[in-house]
């Protein structure tokens, strides 16, 4: 059984611009805290923490319609991963963004969702702040 963790956020922005940003493999470390650098490589990305430790990926879905991002870290210590963005307009020029991470082992949901709700804070930040 996996360890899910999900965290929401509102933003008052359309959810066009937010998922400008978010939807951006390349720009991760932009707004997630703790990242220092990200990198693509067709449907790979490795993004590189504060502490110099590569983190590699597999990006496996990017859909601009749903406005969806999912990757799955593919470290060893990982039986299984998937991180989930969804960037979703609420037709008030405001959007509900929402981050979901399932992990196995159970405890790295946890590890991993403590990062996701401060970078969803530091989304919201940004967003509304670069009107």
């Amino acid at each position: 059984m996996y360890g899910t963790i999900r965290h929401e956020i509102r933003i008052h922005r359309s959810a066009a611009d937010v998922w400008a940003l978010a939807g951006d493999a390349a720009r991760l470390c932009e707004w997630f805290p703790g990242i220092v650098s990200s990198e693509t490589n067709g449907n790979q990305r490795t993004i590189v923490t504060g502490s110099g430790i590569p983190m590699p990926e597999e990006i496996l879905v990017c859909d601009n319609t749903q406005r969806r991002f999912q990757y799955r870290l593919t470290l060893p210590v990982f039986t299984h991963h998937r991180g989930t963005i969804d960037v979703i307009d609420l037709h008030d020029d405001t959007c509900l963004v929402v981050y979901s991470t399932e992990a196995d082992p159970r405890t790295m949901a946890l590890v991993i969702g403590g990062g996701t709700a401060g970078a969803l804070q530091e989304l919201k930040r940004q967003m509304e702040g670069a009107r």
